[in-house]
C-alpha cells in the first residue's frame, strides 16, 4: 500500500516525503479528533473496579 502511494504521488523525492508527512499528519488528526472521541464511550477506561 505504501509503495503504491509513493508511486502515485507526483514530483521529486523531497515533494513525496513532504506529501507523505502531511498525509500521516492528516491521518493522525482525523484519528485524534474524530475516531478516538467516537470510540471513547465504548471503551471502559475510566471505570475502576477494586476487588476486596
Amino acid at each position: 500500500m505504501y509503495g503504491w502511494i509513493w508511486r502515485v504521488i507526483p514530483g521529486p523525492t523531497w515533494v513525496k516525503v513532504v506529501t507523505m508527512l502531511l498525509l500521516a499528519g492528516l491521518a493522525g488528526v482525523v484519528l485524534w479528533y474524530v475516531v478516538f472521541p467516537s470510540l471513547e464511550p465504548h471503551v471502559p477506561l475510566d471505570r475502576v473496579t477494586v476487588g476486596q
